[in-house]
């Protein structure tokens, strides 16, 4: 019988931190007079940005690995705060996580879709940087595998589905003005994509 693999919520804060180590403070030694240039970034129609997603351990019992989608329509070309050079979007996706392992240990194993949806606030920090934030909702579904079979309620059994407040920061670094890489932490998960702009 397999059991449940050790880990630690620790161990895989490190890897979005050590990535947002290392591009925050490039975008902030980037930084220019570009914040304060109002309405000077580039203009779209929507963004698409695939991507690829790490999950935390204390959502299932494990790390969840997947990949996704995201879509983002303006809604507000010249943000909330007039003087400064930011905007506003709508966002939704769709992501797909898959979770090796569960908190009542032996064989089981989990998939979910979530379906996020935010506001998300663009800051144009320089040339090729801007940093956002999104808050909004997550709804998630759950495909199960592995618990007892006698009518048993699993111990620390997930909510198989539901709605949960979803909240991410992210960067995005301009290889031109119609592609970015963009990454984003949060909860419930990291992501690293590519984002277009057609």
């Amino acid at each position: 019988m397999r059991r449940n693999r050790p880990c630690s919520s620790a161990a895989f804060l490190f890897v979005p931190a050590l990535l947002g180590g290392l591009l925050l403070p490039s975008a902030a030694r980037a930084a220019d007079e570009t914040i304060k240039h109002v309405g000077e970034h580039p203009a779209y129609n929507v963004e698409i940005e695939p991507q690829v997603l790490l999950s935390w351990d204390d959502v299932y019992g494990d790390v969840g690995f997947g990949a996704g989608a995201r879509f983002a329509i303006p809604i507000v070309d010249n943000g909330f705060i007039p003087k400064i050079n930011n905007s506003v979007a709508i966002g939704f996706g769709i992501d797909f996580l898959h979770y090796d392992g569960c908190w009542w240990g032996g064989d089981c194993s989990a998939n979910y879709i979530q379906v996020p949806v935010v506001l998300q606030w663009n800051f144009y920090v320089a040339q090729r940087w801007s940093v956002f934030g999104e808050p909004g909702l997550f709804f998630f579904h759950g495909f199960l595998s592995g618990c007892p079979n006698d009518g048993r309620r699993c111990p620390g059994e997930p909510r198989v589905t539901s709605v949960d407040p979803a909240f991410y920061v992210g960067a995005r670094y301009y290889i031109n003005d119609k592609m970015t890489v963009t990454m984003r932490v949060g909860f419930p998960s990291f992501s690293v994509g590519l984002s277009f702009f057609p």
